[in-house]
């Protein structure tokens, strides 16, 4: 997968849990886990809005861009 969402290094560095993040963006907790184990195939502008106000961080900090090694080799 190109895209890496790094929610739970985020988590981390704020010192918050899956359980508090999801009662402050009002988000589930599976989805929360969906996207902090990159299982994700998409996130609403919405919810990374939430998580980024709630993170006090930017999309960049959340989203990392990685290519995939077959495609780097093309």
């Amino acid at each position: 997968m190109a895209i890496v969402i790094n929610l739970d290094i985020m988590m981390a560095k704020r010192k918050m849990g899956l359980t508090e993040l999801s009662k402050e963006v009002d988000v589930t907790m599976a989805n929360l886990s969906i996207l902090k184990n990159n299982k994700a195939k998409a996130i609403r502008f919405t919810t990374l809005e939430a998580i980024c106000r709630a993170l006090d961080c930017q999309p960049g900090d959340i989203l990392e861009y990685v290519p995939d090694e077959d495609a780097a080799s093309e």
